[in-house]
Order: structure tokens, then sequence, then C-alpha cells
């Protein structure tokens, strides 16, 4: 690296330019580092744009679901049912669009629509089938999609090896361990490539899987209380209607 000084007030300073010599000096050497690698390095940064998308569709649709705070919701409807007023609750929960509100608003329906107590959990229930296997869409691939770059990036560097050594039957005595360590160093970048991808790729895989683990645990717990809430409270809807 080439560093350029001047002097101020009697002091080495940095010139201007030496920290964006180090930043393309870095960007040069991953892309040299990438290139040495070969083929197999290609397959990787597919792996790890593929993550990437779902990782962010991921965020997006889970996010959206998380966004409903179960217990004012819960209050509010309760209080809504207790008054026998559903046309009120129904209108809260469309408010939002999201797998919870779905659900409850099936049961709030069905229930205003007078069906039977069996009728509004078969209703809730054919929304929940629908809207709890959104959220688990696509996360178990991230678990697939790390996996994967490891075990390129581990055959690249076979691969490599495998040359490096055909290589080294090819030059002198002397040029023999030079070559073996320039040649191994370049088979290893497809480990290290495979790694940096599989890593945050199986970090966002265990935050989503668990993400998504408890919201839909959130959905069953507040349609249960809400589906329960509806049948015991019946006589009051029954009274208004």
């Amino acid at each position: 690296m080439i560093f350029r000084v001047t002097m101020e007030e009697g002091r080495p300073v940095a010139a201007p330019n030496q920290q964006k010599y180090g930043e393309g000096n870095m960007l040069e050497s991953v892309a040299e580092a990438f290139k040495a690698g070969g083929w197999p390095m290609w397959p990787i940064l597919g792996c790890s744009v593929f993550g990437a998308a779902i990782a962010f569709e991921r965020f997006a649709v889970i996010s959206t679901a998380s966004s409903v705070n179960k217990e004012n919701l819960l209050h509010e409807i309760n209080a809504y049912i207790l008054q026998g007023n559903l046309d009120k609750a129904v209108a809260i929960v469309s408010q939002s669009k999201s797998p919870l509100t779905n659900i409850v608003r099936a049961g709030l329906v069905a229930a205003a629509n007078n069906l039977g107590d069996e009728e509004v959990q078969t209703a809730m229930d054919a929304i929940a089938l629908r809207e709890s296997p959104r959220l688990e869409k696509n996360v178990s691939i991230l678990s697939g999609i790390a996996n994967m770059a490891t075990l390129i990036g581990l055959l690249g560097t076979v691969i490599g090896m495998i040359g490096a050594f055909a290589t080294v039957a090819t030059v002198s005595a002397s040029e023999k361990a030079t070559v073996l360590a320039h040649n191994i160093s370049e088979a290893m970048n497809c480990t290290a490539f495979g790694l940096i991808v599989a890593i945050p790729t199986l970090v966002a895989y265990i935050i989503f899987n668990s993400w998504s683990t408890h919201v839909i645990d959130d959905i069953h717990e507040v349609s249960v209380s809400t589906l329960n809430f509806i049948l015991t409270h019946r006589d009051k809807l029954a009274r208004r209607g």
C-alpha cells in the first residue's frame, strides 16, 4: 500500500485520498480472491443473492403479521362482544390486514350471521389453515441455502486442491513448495466465501424461524381466546339480535 503524507503544523497528516485508496485496494483484493476461487464462486454468489432476497421478503411479511398488538385487540373485541355489538368488533379487526385479524374477523362474521358454534370454529380454522403456512413459507429455504453455500465452498476447495497437486507435478523441485502454497491459498478462497455467505444466512434462518413461530403462537392464542369468548357470551349477542 502507498502512503502519502503531508505536513500540518509540524505533524504528519494522511493525504485526503489515502482512505479512498485503501477502500479501493480492499475491493480489488476481494475481486482477486473471487476470481482466484474459480467457477464455484459464482453459485455461492447466487446463494447469497437468493438468500438475501428471501430474508428481505420474510422480514416484510412477518413484521407486518406481528405489528398487531394482541392485548389491545383482545381488550377492544371483548368489550364490544360484551356490549353485543359485533358490527363494531368486526370494524375494529377490519382496520388492519394481518393473519391474526383475518382469523378473528372470520369468527366474528360467522357469529354475526348467527351460525352455530361449530360453524364459527370452522370459519376461523379455515382462515388459520390458510394464513399460518404463509408465515412459515420459504423460511426453511434459508437453512438449505446456508448448507448449499458451505458445500459448494468445500467442493471448490477440493477441486482447487486437486488442481494444485496436479500443477506441482509439472514444476521443478525448487518451486514445488511455493507453487503448492499459492494454489492451496487460492483454493481456500472458496471455503472462506462459502462460510461468509452461509453464516449470515443461517443466522437469518434462526431469527425468522423463531419469529414466525412466535407470531403463529400468538395467532392461536388470540383465536382460541376470541372463540371461547364468543361462545361464552352468545346470549348477549342473541339478545341484541
